[in-house]
């Protein structure tokens, strides 16, 4: 079921998911816009701003060679007007058009900033597009090659690009003040480009001593102050505001509401940190690239807190203590962590090169902080942003028990790892289907299985590859069929009303799950069901027993006779010979080949997808704006009520 997010209906469906909170909220937001429309105030006059949230001795020093050697050769291709956002290849980035995007050729309107249809494509173009450089990341990566080399080249690019932004977007104009996520990331940017040239002379001038800096500065945050999401939207984004709100009015904390606004975003970090995050310290998105957003985000926040002496309450660090331990643990062996929701390549702080790997500097990042556990995959990659954050974080030893050994099992989201020998990794999923009413970056993937070998996709979750514009797409990457589960009737476990809008969801439970070491030789068990498809239930069994090097997975089906298609998602590496109910898998790991048997349930149907249209089938995103064919194995028959499907992964050799 497609549908548009700028229908009545869908507001409709959009209004029946709140409650009457935040539909006051929401009433009084849209009170607040149109009485903005004729009230734009001025920033309050300011004298003697100083910036002194600067960094400690020895901290740039400290970055790694190699590290430092990545930043560099990014910031020289962007300094070459060379970039890639989502997919798309621009050279236009030495001297940009700020409302342009690339993909459409479209132009967003200018006009008054709550009147664009920053939604409809047709009107705007892709709005990602548009709002991802304005985030300001790439001018962040420009300031720390400076900080590191001292060559002034790339201080001037950044201070004329910041010059040209506010130039082109006054308070209130245009599609760069719609979103509130945007606006903090980019004060966030804002703040670490501010520290990160504070050798160069023309830095003040730029900043502190600029008043269109100053006016900008100030209605962003009074910008965050008047309109936080709010209820069902207050997920990933309430986190994004509340850090660019609480890191600016701590570094730039020049204004006569600095202090109200320091606290008050302080207080909404807090609470939401803590309602975003289950107590295992998985994100309650249950979408992983937003569990790394939050726990950039927080932590840059934190950095502000210390640098500025600002007391932080204790739960802010526990939870992120807690989302770094449980990152640690369901990543595979190449430290990538599952694919699982929504994912869209969004960053909170961005200062390293090319071929930086995120996982890795968020664990080395967590060791400088909190201290790594014995069970912690080892990290051998360096960064640029682990010395940062830990020259201004105060390093913590937490008054809690931290695991003795390496979680497997994450009750309360849902999540197991069964983990095998020859780096065999396996995410079940029998948690919730997603965060608040709305359950914005969830997919329809309930009992959805993803199985690695030596971080090599074999069983794929296909990822996430598009939000607005190509509504098709985005239905098919969170579809029940694209996913490695089994559908019924051919409909979705649970019901969109909209791309980032659930109006019924699956609910399921765990109702086994025996995480065996697999060092013993034993065998892992995992059983799960859901309801999405009610009065029918379906449950799934996993195992996998080590010394075979096999993975068994059972699905029932109860209920009345009905037809089903169940679906195998192979990475992109993957190559399937199928045969009948048999498929023989081969691939390629650093310059090894591998093999793999999959024999798949007799009593249905089987064929290869792949790289297919109309409908899509048979794709993998491995980035935001980015997918490629990929084999999907399909299988469609009837289940009749008592019988089991039965599939079996063997691993050779």
């Amino acid at each position: 079921m497609t549908v548009s997010s700028g229908s009545a209906g869908w507001y409709l469906r959009r209004l029946s998911r709140m409650g009457p909170r935040e539909v006051g909220g929401r009433v009084g937001d849209a009170v607040r816009r149109r009485r903005w429309r004729s009230a734009r105030p001025d920033c309050p006059s300011v004298t003697g701003a100083r910036f002194t949230a600067v960094l400690p001795a020895g901290t740039i020093a400290a970055v790694p060679p190699d590290a430092a050697k990545r930043l560099i050769a990014e910031a020289d291709r962007l300094m070459a007007g060379h970039a890639e956002f989502f997919g798309v290849v621009r050279d236009d980035l030495a001297d940009p058009d700020w409302w342009y995007d690339p993909k459409t050729g479209r132009r967003a309107p200018w006009g008054y900033a709550f009147d664009v249809p920053y939604r409809n494509e047709e009107a705007v173009g892709d709005i990602k597009q548009i709002w991802e450089p304005s985030r300001h990341q790439y001018l962040t990566v420009l300031a720390a090659a400076y900080a590191i080399t001292g060559d002034e080249r790339y201080a001037e690019r950044v201070a004329e690009h910041l010059r040209s932004w506010w130039a082109a977007n006054a308070p209130l104009r245009g599609v760069h003040w719609t979103s509130g996520i945007e606006l903090g990331i980019r004060l966030l940017s804002w703040v670490w480009i501010r520290r990160l040239l504070d050798g160069w002379p023309g830095a003040a001038g730029l900043f502190e001593g600029n008043p269109v800096a100053r006016n900008q500065i100030w209605h962003h945050q009074r910008w965050l102050a008047a309109f936080p999401s709010r209820g069902s939207s207050a997920n990933n984004h309430i986190i994004a505001e509340a850090a660019g709100q609480f890191a600016a009015a701590c570094a730039f904390g020049w204004f006569p509401s600095s202090a109200r606004w320091r606290a008050d975003a302080l207080g909404s970090l807090e609470r939401h940190l803590r309602s975003n995050t289950f107590g295992s310290g998985l994100n309650r998105e249950l979408a992983s690239e937003y569990h790394g957003l939050v726990l950039e985000l927080a932590l840059a926040a934190v950095a502000e807190a210390d640098a500025a002496g600002v007391p932080v309450p204790a739960s802010i660090r526990l939870v992120l203590l807690r989302m770094t331990d449980a990152l640690a643990a369901v990543v595979d062996n190449r430290l990538r962590p599952p694919r699982q929701g929504d994912a869209d390549d969004g960053h909170g702080l961005v200062v390293d090169g090319a071929g930086t790997d995120r996982w890795a500097s968020l664990l080395a990042t967590g060791d400088a902080v909190f201290g790594r556990l014995g069970w912690w995959p080892t990290v051998t990659g360096t960064d640029v942003r682990t010395p940062l954050l830990a020259g201004l974080i105060r390093p913590t030893a937490p008054a809690v028990s931290r695991p003795a050994g390496r979680p497997a099992h994450f009750a309360d989201a849902g999540m197991t790892i069964l983990r095998g020998p020859a780096e065999i990794w396996c995410r079940c999923d029998g948690g919730p289907h997603g965060f608040l009413s709305i359950a914005a970056h969830a997919h329809a993937d309930a009992l959805s299985l993803e199985v690695r070998h030596d971080g090599v996709d074999v069983l794929a979750d296909p990822g996430t590859f598009c939000y607005h514009g190509q509504p098709e797409w985005r239905q098919y990457f969170r579809s029940t069929l694209g996913h490695n589960t089994l559908q019924v009737d051919g409909a979705d476990q649970s019901v969109s009303g909209g791309p980032f809008l659930w109006t019924r969801q699956a609910r399921s439970r765990v109702l086994v799950a025996d995480t065996a070491d697999p060092s013993d030789g034993g065998t892992a068990r995992w059983c799960a069901e859901h309801d999405g498809y009610r009065p029918t239930v379906h449950r799934r069994r996993v195992e996998l027993t080590a010394a075979s090097r096999e993975l068994r997975v059972v699905d029932e089906v109860r209920g009345p006779r009905r037809p089903v298609r169940l679906a195998f998602h192979l990475g992109p590496a993957i190559a399937a010979d199928l045969a009948g109910n048999r498929a023989v898998l081969t691939w390629t790991r650093d310059g090894e080949d591998r093999s793999a048997a999959l024999e798949l349930p007799e009593q249905l149907s089987w064929r290869a997808h792949r790289g297919e249209s109309d409908p899509p089938l048979g794709w993998y995103s491995a980035g935001f704006g980015r997918k490629e064919p990929a084999t999907t194995l399909v299988g469609t028959g009837l289940a009749d009520g008592t019988g089991e499907f039965t599939t079996v992964l063997g691993f050779r050799g």
